[in-house]
C-alpha cells in the first residue's frame, strides 16, 4: 500500500491524500460503507460502485469467520470474489464485536474466548489466528486484534486493557510479517491505538503504535460512550504522535459533523453503520440538515428527496412517496434511504477533499458542521 499527501489545509490538520492498493486507489478523506457480513445492508454492489461511488468497503472478521466460515471463503478465492466487489476492502479484526459480547467472552493473555451469537458454540481468537483469518478473507487492509473498553471505563481497567492490547499487537504484527497473502494481491496491517479517555494512556499507545512503522494506523475505542468533546480531544492527542505520512483511520465514527471535525484534526479514513442503520429507520442526512421521513410534514411534500442530492434516488423519488413507503413498511423505503445516506456521506468526503485542495476547508467546514446538524 502507498499513501501520498496531495494537499494540507490552511489553519487545520486536514489533508487530502491518495492511498494506492492492488484493488485500486482511495482518495482521502474517505468514508467506508460497512458491509459486516460481506454485504452493505439493502444495497447492491453496482449501486455502491456507480451511484454511491464507494471506493472501499468493510467486512468483519468475527462475522465472516462464523458465517459462511473460512472453508467457504477460501474455496471462493477470498471476499472480493465471493461478494463481487472489485475495489479495496478493509476488515475489522472482530475486537469490537467481542467487546460487545461482554457476557459471553473471556479475555486472557493468549487471546479471547467467546460464544457465537448464532449457535452458542465456543471459539478462541488469538492475535495470530485473526491475522490468518484475514489472510483467508483477503482484505487489502487488515486490523490488529484489540480490546475496545467502554468510554466510561475506570483508569485501572483502561490500563489493564491497554497492556493486553499491546501484547496482542506485538504478536499479531510479527505473525503478519512472517505470513504471506493467499490470492496474489498485497495486504497491509493497521495497528490500533487504544487508551480510553486518558491522555497519558493514549499518548503511550500512539507512541507504541507509531514505533512499529506500519503502513497505516487506526484510532479505536472512541464513540463508545464518552462525551463528543472528549472524543475530539483524544483524536488531537493521538494525531500529534502518529506519523503524518501514513493514513489515519478513525474507527466507528460517526455523524456528518463528527466526520468533519475528525478530518479537521487530521483523520483520513472513517466508517460507521449510522447512514444505513439510521436510514432503515427513516432518518436521512442531507447537506441542509436531518430529515425524519416518518414525520407528517412530508406526507404531501412532492418535491424531490433532495434536488441537489448526490444520488439518483434523490431526484427520482419525492419526499411524500418515501414517507409513504416507510409508513407502509415497504422494504424499498430502507433501500432508498440507505442509498441516499451513503451517497451523501461519500459526497461530503468529496466536498471536504475539494475544499482542502482549494485552500478554504476551515471556513467551509465551520459552515457545513452547523448545517448538517439542523433538524428539518
Amino acid at each position: 500500500m502507498n499513501f501520498e499527501i496531495k494537499a494540507t489545509a490552511a489553519g487545520s490538520n486536514a489533508r487530502a491524500g491518495l492511498i494506492t492498493t492492488d484493488h485500486g486507489p482511495i482518495e482521502t478523506p474517505i468514508f467506508m460503507p460497512v458491509g459486516t457480513v460481506g454485504a452493505v445492508k439493502a444495497v447492491h454492489m453496482t449501486e455502491l460502485r456507480d451511484d454511491i461511488k464507494a471506493q472501499i468497503i468493510l467486512g468483519n472478521t468475527y462475522h465472516l469467520y462464523l458465517r459462511p466460515g473460512m472453508d467457504i471463503m477460501q474455496r471462493a478465492g477470498g471476499l472480493h470474489k465471493f461478494n463481487g466487489w472489485k475495489r479495496p476492502i478493509l476488515t475489522d479484526s472482530g475486537g469490537f464485536q467481542v467487546f460487545s459480547l461482554a457476557a459471553n467472552r473471556k479475555l486472557r493473555e493468549e487471546g479471547v474466548t467467546f460464544r457465537s451469537h448464532i449457535d452458542g458454540s465456543s471459539h478462541l481468537f488469538t492475535p495470530e489466528k485473526v491475522v490468518d483469518i484475514q489472510r483467508v478473507i483477503g482484505s487489502d487492509i487488515m486490523m490488529a486484534l484489540d480490546e475496545c473498553p467502554p468510554g466510561t471505563s475506570e483508569r485501572d481497567y483502561a490500563r489493564r486493557s491497554l497492556t493486553l492490547t499491546h501484547q496482542w499487537l506485538k504478536r499479531g504484527w510479527e505473525h503478519f510479517r512472517h505470513t504471506e497473502p493467499l490470492y496474489g494481491h498485497r495486504q497491509t496491517f493497521f495497528p490500533i491505538v487504544q487508551g480510553c479517555t486518558f491522555k497519558d494512556l493514549r499518548q503511550e499507545s500512539a507512541h507504541f503504535v507509531a514505533d512499529l512503522g506500519a503502513e497505516g494506523n487506526a484510532i479505536g475505542g472512541l464513540a463508545v460512550g464518552e462525551p463528543t468533546e472528549v472524543m475530539y480531544d483524544m483524536i488531537e492527542v493521538v494525531n500529534d504522535i502518529l506519523p503524518a505520512d501514513r493514513p489515519r483511520y478513525l474507527m466507528g465514527v460517526g455523524t456528518p459533523a463528527n466526520m468533519l471535525e475528525a478530518i479537521d484534526r487530521g483523520v483520513d479514513m472513517m466508517d460507521c453503520v449510522m447512514p444505513t442503520r439510521n436510514g432503515r429507520n427513516g432518518m436521512l442526512f442531507t447537506q441542509h440538515g436531518i430529515m425524519n421521513m416518518r414525520n407528517r410534514k412530508w406526507a404531501d411534500d412532492f418535491s424531490p428527496i433532495q434536488e441537489d442530492g448526490a444520488s439518483i434516488v434523490d431526484r427520482i423519488y419525492s419526499r411524500a412517496y418515501l414517507r409513504h413507503l416507510f409508513i407502509a413498511q415497504e422494504i424499498l423505503a430502507m433501500q432508498i434511504a440507505s442509498i441516499h445516506n451513503l451517497a451523501f456521506y461519500l459526497w461530503l468526503m468529496g466536498e471536504a477533499r475539494k475544499h482542502i485542495l482549494a485552500g478554504d476547508f476551515k471556513s467551509w467546514k465551520t459552515d457545513m458542521v452547523e448545517r448538517v446538524q439542523r433538524r428539518l
